[in-house]
């Protein structure tokens, strides 16, 4: 019983890791998958280096999507496109009184 009373706080540790960094880690990661195999073409996308674009069209091949932006036409893996910031650009406009 003594044993077990001295790994105690190393398994309470252990057990805080995992619910604080690991697990949210893990949720955030499925999350951006969903969101990259979620994406369609008309799109508005913001890359994770800040491009702004449209996609058009998706490369299979290469596991990237095709946008047009101000400059063309660019090609960029799905990795790459930022999450957080697509969404905000693709929410509907909401009305203020």
């Amino acid at each position: 019983m003594d044993q077990l009373a001295q790994f105690a706080p190393i398994i309470l540790m252990f057990i805080v890791v995992y619910f604080f960094m690991i697990r949210p880690q893990m949720k955030r990661a499925k999350q951006e998958k969903q969101f990259s195999s979620e994406l369609k073409r008309g799109d508005r996308i913001v890359t994770k280096s800040g491009m702004h674009g449209k996609i058009i069209d998706f490369s299979d091949k290469q596991n990237a999507v095709i946008i047009e932006t101000g400059a063309g036409k660019i090609t960029f893996d799905r990795s790459s496109i930022s999450m957080e910031m697509s969404k905000k650009l693709n929410e509907p406009v909401k009305e203020t009184k």
